[in-house]
């Protein structure tokens, strides 16, 4: 089901991690690792853990063709790059003073860190000698003193040479002061490129279950995942018209994120979500509902409001399988039957409460000028009688029936029959045995 630029995340825990690497090397080859996330929910940590207090998870990142994909990054808000300031090299803030004080400061201790630094009119810096002399621009020179007092500077002149943009130069009306440009150090600032190790203080699994208490009013949902994890990692590797595909829907955060997703960006992506348990209408479909439809007590203005979107909720029926309608173990009712036969033969899911025989010889749906007949009853005795066999003389029924309407040819599901194929093809009759061929009509049509 994966596309081929696609990308799957999984969430494990320690005691699987190591398992889960195995099997998705095996199914998706080991080229196609991305990578292996720890994915910190728990800052604190879980101390009923044997020892150490468990702090985080993983998250197992793999494509479908690792060179068809491709990562997305960040965007940086305001309140993210409060305090910093940027230039042609990066982010920064304005440091200490490049003049240094203290007992070590003066010159006599320091001599090496005496030097002068020219300034020009554009605020450039340089120490080079030779290009003070060489320029038509005019420099201001500036040297490390205090009082009159010969100190030092705290950078050597080689590092002032070799990152002359990494000083700040102040002017007021006492002269120039030179300042340090602070760059962030690993970690300090939030970088647009996503990080190997998931860490914000939004992806803890607390903040999943203030979210779905949020909607619900109380808690209904063991650690549910939470919003802002679910976001980011979609937001890096989905385009807005993308299809997102959650196996294992639990309390329906991926179609909340995708939902986020769509209303802050004007996009269009579109999730499926897969849930087993009991729970999938009242917890999953429901929590959809609510964030489509607004959730009255939210704080978040764009929740309180709704989301807006649509989605259609579907629930699986008991299996059709072969070999229990032929033991009788398992025998679905008509219009489940039906629905099933329809969907096979084309594609189209049809409800089961708008499939029923619509006469005595079985006709049940016309779809794209092809009439459907089905002789059944979920009846074993039945099914062994002549009752549910296609005679000639329900065929020439069902073939001037055909005639008469816009449908071209009829395809008729019964146990067996009492007319040979050559006939029935005559009268544009295709025979398909239950339950023997109910996939043969996709290959009539």
């Amino acid at each position: 089901l994966l596309a081929d630029d696609g990308v799957i995340f999984v969430s494990i825990d320690d005691n699987e991690q190591h398992h889960l690497c195995m099997l998705m090397d095996e199914i998706f080859g080991p080229d196609n690792f991305i990578a292996c996330l720890p994915t910190i929910m728990n800052l604190k940590g879980n101390n009923d853990e044997f020892g150490f207090a468990g702090t985080h998870e993983y998250t197992l990142s793999y494509a479908k063709e690792k060179r068809l994909v491709q990562i997305g990054q960040f965007s940086l808000d305001e309140e993210e790059l409060e305090g910093w300031l940027s230039d042609e090299y990066g982010y920064y803030k304005r440091g200490a003073s490049l003049k240094s004080t203290g007992v070590n400061a003066p010159r006599s201790r320091r001599p090496n860190l005496y030097y002068p630094i020219y300034v020009d009119e554009d605020n450039k810096v340089t120490v080079e000698e030779s290009v003070v002399a060489l320029s038509d621009t005019e420099y201001e020179e500036v040297r490390p003193l205090t009082n009159g007092q010969e100190m030092s500077w705290r950078w050597s002149k080689e590092k002032v040479a070799n990152a002359p943009h990494d000083v700040i130069v102040q002017r007021t009306d006492n002269g120039i002061t030179l300042y340090k440009k602070q760059r962030p150090a690993v970690g300090d600032l939030p970088t647009r490129k996503p990080k190997s190790t998931l860490y914000k203080p939004e992806y803890s699994s607390g903040n999943g279950t203030a979210e779905l208490k949020e909607i619900f009013g109380e808690k209904v949902y063991d650690n549910p995942k939470p919003l802002r994890l679910l976001k980011d990692l979609i937001s890096l590797v989905a385009s807005p018209g993308d299809i997102v595909l959650d196996s294992f829907a639990g309390s329906g955060t991926t179609a909340h994120a995708v939902l986020a997703l769509n209303n802050e960006d004007g996009g269009n992506r579109k999730f499926i979500l897969v849930e087993c348990e009991d729970y999938a209408d009242s917890i999953t479909a429901e929590r959809v509902r609510r964030v489509i439809n607004g959730v009255p007590a939210a704080r978040d203005k764009a929740l309180k409001d709704g989301l807006g979107g649509s989605f259609t909720y579907c629930e699986l029926g008991d299996p059709i399988e072969a070999e229990s309608m032929l033991t009788g173990e398992a025998l679905p009712t008509y219009s489940a039957l039906a629905a099933y036969l329809i969907h096979t033969a084309t594609g189209a899911s049809v409800g089961q409460s708008n499939l029923a025989s619509q006469n005595a010889d079985g006709l049940f749906y016309t779809f794209d000028e092809t009439a459907f007949y089905m002789l059944y009853e979920p009846d074993l005795e039945w099914l062994c009688s002549n009752a549910g066999m296609l005679t000639a003389e329900r065929a020439d029924r069902i073939a001037a029936a055909v005639s008469e309407s816009a449908a071209k040819r009829a395809i008729v599901f019964a146990p067996g029959k009492y007319i040979g194929q050559r006939d029935l093809t005559a009268r544009r009759i295709t025979f398909c045995q239950l339950p023997y061929e109910m996939r043969r009509a996709a290959g009539a049509l």
